[in-house]
């Protein structure tokens, strides 16, 4: 499908590609990797033809389509959100109003009986090739991809100038998927995307039908996604197969066998030159040495990838805080007629490890600065515990920098006398490196700022972290020192993140914030989601009983709610009595979801009599609309057009939920 032959590509004396050779067949999945610098988004540049290489070529199928994303930088004006995601199936839409407009003249009797004949023929063409283009699916489909990547119904006829840079980017990756271009390139797709968005999108490139080449710095999505790993570094490619994870572990393999190579390498380098100094100027051995000579000219010395540093600290020490590190009591905030925070209660104990999740606009943002103290409430309270020592991390944190102030003296000014020594080390985990310790703040990317000022909440001895969002802008193994910190922390750790290994790395509960409300599950964000799951399901069986899958509460009761597990009467009964609790609740798992498949079953089949009884129509339409002086009753012919029209328009809507639940079936008895 596409191949890179030779190619070599530079900036002035930095080489980053030479004589690459790669190839990428249809429905790979690659994930791009290595190191900040190496030539990623480079790589994706010259595939997508935004970028000439200095040599070699680029070849791929005249019909070979391909897509990019940049990490930034796109903007959208001059239409609703709902019209530019359109844009996606342009061709398909002139199909369609070419449609109209034939169906206008035929109402309107132009033409004469011949010109009618070859407009029907037209016609007809043009249905069948919209058909079989899936184009009465194109609102389904376009619904489908906004919502998924969080975007409301209300938001549809909104302008997409009215859209910051987070969303727009979102409306540029709603786009380029739906047109699903035979090369897909995806350069951070995930940086302003949610948790839910982003497992949306995981399940979505999971099954994209064509090649997929992509740059994240989120593992866990990656594991996902990949299939393949291409390694970017000492000017060439390196192919790996499986996920992430898996080369990882490959990597390093490999990298301990080069070590080896070089190691023996060198020995034998140092042997023959040992060699040559010692007969240089013996007659007799003058053939062996230049023999020797020669053959050090033609040895290619082998490069070894720099392993990634791993630097390890540990936190300064802090006075541990109470049992009760934070609490809040009916907080309410509202701005100005919206209701972000109402009645809510949050109770936070010494030790406590928890997330905050949900939709960007939810809240999270907002009841992190009603737990740090740095934004009162409109009503509530908020308590400390003994001995709190809470430092908090916001988003704009990086924007609180001295800009006057270099790296190092940036971290110095912060650091207490015994994590002095610590500093040039963290100022590595976190890709500041030689002279970039010298650097003001003045001169930093938002990316390095941010960087920065994760870097410098390290060295402040606290009991309680609140953090919201701290791995934005970094890389993979920036985001490892971060987590192994994290992981060592004995403190309290309340955290925002879309980065969903972090996630799972960290948290041992969940606080889910919306609608008002902030509701708590115990245990890993993975059981969050299944948790979520059966409920969705439950409310699918009882729709009577369980409307909404977090039910709205008063603002009385509406607080973060942590499921009683202790008193239950299983975890108190040893034995037997938790194992039959336990296979009970299976079984009634088991039940709820045959029964959730057999509605679903019972609705394809709905769907499916649904659809024949409209074919039937349509082809009784077709043949009234074809019989002999049909449209030469203008105002006669009209009704049958138009019932035509929606008849069809009917037909796709309920193919495309035929489709929908075909493939949630499917899923579901594959998974059991």
């Amino acid at each position: 499908m596409l191949q890179l032959s030779s190619l070599t590509k530079g900036f002035g004396d930095h080489l980053l590609f030479e004589n690459v050779n790669w190839q990428i067949a249809g429905g790979d999945r690659v994930g791009l990797c290595g190191p900040n610098g190496a030539g990623k988004t480079t790589l994706l540049r010259l595939v997508a033809g935004l970028d000439e290489a200095d040599s070699g070529s680029i070849t791929k199928h005249s019909a070979t389509t391909v897509g990019y994303l940049p990490q930034d930088g796109l903007s959208h004006s001059g239409r609703s959100l709902l019209d530019e995601v359109s844009t996606a199936f342009q061709p398909l839409l002139e199909v369609k109003q070419a449609m109209h407009e034939i169906e206008g003249q035929l109402a309107n009797g132009q033409g004469s009986r011949e010109e009618q004949e070859a407009m029907l023929e037209r016609y007809s063409d043009l249905q069948h090739r919209f058909r079989d283009e899936d184009g009465y699916t194109i609102d389904l489909r376009v619904n489908g991809v906004l919502e998924g990547l969080g975007f409301t119904p209300d938001q549809f006829t909104q302008t997409t100038d009215t859209f910051s840079g987070g969303w727009q980017m979102r409306i540029a990756l709603a786009t380029l998927i739906l047109r699903q271009p035979h090369v897909l390139l995806l350069d951070e797709p995930t940086n302003h995307l949610d948790l839910e968005a982003r497992n949306w999108l995981e399940d979505f490139l999971t099954e994209y039908p064509h090649a997929l080449i992509l740059v994240s710095h989120d593992r866990y999505f990656m594991d996902r996604v990949v299939t393949r790993i291409a390694e970017v570094g000492l000017r060439t490619l390196t192919p790996y197969t499986g996920t992430y994870s898996e080369y990882l572990v490959a990597r390093d393999a490999r990298i301990a066998a080069l070590l080896e190579q070089k190691r023996r390498q060198d020995e034998e380098i140092a042997r023959v030159r040992m060699f040559i100094d010692r007969f240089r100027y013996q007659a007799t051995k003058a053939a062996q040495v230049q023999s020797r000579v020669k053959m050090l000219e033609k040895i290619v010395p082998i490069e070894v990838p720099v392993a990634p540093k791993r630097v390890h600290f540990s936190f300064p020490d802090c006075r541990r805080s109470g049992r009760l590190a934070l609490e809040l009591r009916e907080i309410r905030k509202t701005y100005g007629t919206t209701v972000v925070l109402d009645g809510v209660d949050a109770h936070v104990e010494r030790g406590d490890r928890i997330a905050i999740v949900g939709p960007n606009g939810a809240g999270k943002s907002t009841l992190m600065r009603m737990l740090s103290g740095t934004e009162p409430p409109d009503a509530g309270d908020r308590i400390e515990g003994h001995n709190l020592v809470a430092q908090y991390f916001a988003q704009d944190e990086a924007t609180r920098l001295d800009p006057k102030l270099t790296v190092y003296d940036t971290l110095g000014a912060s650091s207490s006398t015994d994590m002095l020594p610590s500093i040039r080390n963290i100022l590595g985990g976190f890709l500041f490196s030689g002279d970039d310790i010298h650097k003001p703040v003045s001169v930093l990317s938002g990316g390095e700022r941010t960087r920065l000022a994760v870097a410098r909440m390290l060295l402040q001895p606290s009991n309680t972290l609140l953090l919201d969002e701290p791995t934005n802008h970094l890389d993979i193994d920036s985001t490892n020192v971060l987590l192994d910190a994290l992981k060592a922390f004995k403190g309290t750790l309340i955290f925002v993140s879309h980065d969903r290994y972090f996630v799972e790395q960290l948290a041992t509960s969940i606080i889910e914030v919306g609608h008002g409300e902030a509701n708590r599950y115990p245990g890993t964000y993975e059981e969050f989601r299944w948790s979520k799951t059966q409920r969705a399901a439950e409310s699918a069986d009882n729709p009577a009983d369980m409307p909404n899958t977090a039910p709205r509460q008063s603002p009385a009761s509406a607080r973060t709610r942590t499921p009683a597990r202790r008193n239950t009467p299983a975890a108190k009964t040893p034995g037997g009595h938790a194992k039959r609790e336990e296979r009970r609740r299976r079984q009634q798992d088991d039940r709820r979801r045959q029964r959730t498949q057999s509605a679903r079953r019972k609705r394809i089949d709905e769907l499916e009599r649904r659809i024949a009884d409209r074919e039937r129509e349509i082809k009784d339409v077709e043949g009234a609309m074809a019989a002999p002086g049909f449209y030469d009753d203008r105002a006669a012919a009209q009704p049958v057009i138009a019932r035509y029209e929606k008849l069809m328009w009917d037909v796709g809507d309920l193919m495309g939920q035929w489709e929908a639940l075909q493939q949630v079936v499917g899923d579901q008895e594959s998974q059991s």
